[in-house]
Parts: structure tokens; sequence; C-alpha cells
């Protein structure tokens, strides 16, 4: 299936490791002009020696005045892969303030500051975009250990379908809002902007491999998932490349499950 990624700009936030990195080889390597985001410059290093050509940006996304001052002036771009978060586990009666805090910094709040960034270029420019949300399985259900995870993860995932209002005329432009938990209105405005997100199981990053090592832990949650597996990397990069492209443009709104079954048990 050709996906046309070709010439369109992305920009791709948690790009140094895991699905974000492997995200942008696979933008590079389908001739996508990319800009990739990590908090750790030895890693853009890397991406950049891998994929020549590539722009990288190195920012904290915690930090909202440092992410407007590094993406603020970073040009056109057609594509937003939010892909950044970090996962805090603590057991429910030990968590911290300062996990709640850095979660919600990188997991939400970078993720509706960097779509503004990206939808206001859009919509300066009349051109139609796509935004995909990585989010996780932890969104639907609760998971050992992961209560701010848990309690976060649903407020990116879940982009209401376009609605037009009373007075605009039905073919008008989408007009979208993406939920932030239970309140709407992050974008809330009349764009061609397609918004949709991804629910994976565990991914066999190395980070993945390393959490998930021990047999009888990994047995747990191998047993809720019908498929028997957890997913692998390029399992969610090719998910994460489909609706981006044009070959979903009837998709908006949508949260894409990538869990061999794990939400439907």
């Amino acid at each position: 299936m050709e996906l046309s990624l070709a010439g369109r700009r992305a920009l791709v936030t948690g790009a140094g490791k895991g699905i974000g990195r492997s995200t942008v080889q696979a933008l590079h390597a389908a001739g996508a002009q990319v800009v990739a985001v990590s908090r750790t410059q030895a890693d853009l290093d890397s991406l950049v020696r891998e994929c020549p050509g590539v722009e990288p940006v190195c920012v904290d996304l915690g930090d909202w005045e440092a992410t407007e001052r590094a993406l603020g002036g970073v040009g056109p771009v057609d594509l937003l892969v939010n892909n950044a978060a970090v996962a805090l586990l603590q057991p429910f009666l030990e968590v911290t303030k300062e996990a709640c805090d850095t979660s919600f910094d990188v997991n939400l709040r970078a993720v509706i500051q960097v779509s503004q960034i990206v939808a206001r270029g859009l919509i300066a420019r009349g051109a139609p975009g796509s935004i995909v949300n990585v989010s996780s399985q932890a969104s639907q259900r609760a998971l050992t250990n992961h209560s701010v995870y848990c309690e976060q993860a649903p407020a990116v995932p879940c982009p209401s379908p376009p609605t037009p209002q009373p007075e605009q005329p039905a073919q008008a432009p989408h007009r979208l809002s993406l939920l932030t938990g239970s309140t709407k209105g992050a974008l809330d405005m009349l764009t061609k902007i397609r918004v949709n997100a991804l629910n994976p199981t565990v991914v066999m990053t190395p980070m993945g491999q390393a959490n998930w090592s021990d047999p009888q832990k990994a047995k747990t949650m191998l047993d809720r998932i019908p498929l028997g597996k957890f997913a692998e990397v390029e399992n969610v990069v090719d998910t994460i490349l489909f609706l981006l492209s044009d070959r979903s443009s009837m998709t908006t709104g949508s949260t894409v499950p990538v869990d061999g079954g794990f939400l439907a048990t």
C-alpha cells in the first residue's frame, strides 16, 4: 500500500528511543522530512547519523517555556506524532506530587502545547494535516502500580468526532474538539486537521523487553491478550503511518487499539 508520505513534513516527539525513533526512521524511509524531538542529545545525534536530513530538536517537553522557544519557529508541519511520555510506576498509596506533576507536564500538557503549535501553522496555511497521539491500553484498563499513568492516559487519546455547529453548513471543514479528560476544547475550531490515537499493549521496545522480562509478570498480561503475544514496534509504527497518511482520510476522532484483543476481553 502506497502511503504517499514523500515530501510531507512531520514532527515526532519522544523521537530518541523506542516507538518514536522507529517512527522517525520509517517516515524518513518513506521520503518525509522529519523533525525529531527528544530531550536526549546523544539519542538525536545517533539518529541523525542513521537518517541524514532529519532535523533534531533537543528540548524537555515538560518545560512549557523551553518548548515554546524550541518549537515556536519550527516552520510548516503537516503531520504530528505526539509520542513522548513518561511512566512513573508507584503503588497508589505511595504516589508522590512530583510523579503527578511530571506525568501531567509531559503526558498531557505537552500534547496540548505541541498540537497547538502545529495546528496554528496548519490553519494559517489553510492546509490539511494529521495528528496521531500515542496513548496506551492503560487509558481503558487499570494496571497494577500505574495509578498516575492510567489517570492521565485517557486524557490524551480521545478526540471527539468533528461536529458541525448549527450555524455551519454540514459540508464545512472539520470542527475538531480534542477531549482532555472530561473537558472538550483543546482544539475547537474549523479545521481540516484529522486527529486520531492508538492504544498499544506492551510493546517490545528495549524498555518493554526489560520491564516485562520476568516470565511470571509477562504471563499475567499475556493471559489477557487473545493473540497471546505482545506488540512489536513495527505493529505500532505501521498503524501510526496509516493514520498519518491520506489512506485514512475518512478516519478522525478515533482511538485504534493495537493490543492483540486485550481491550475486547
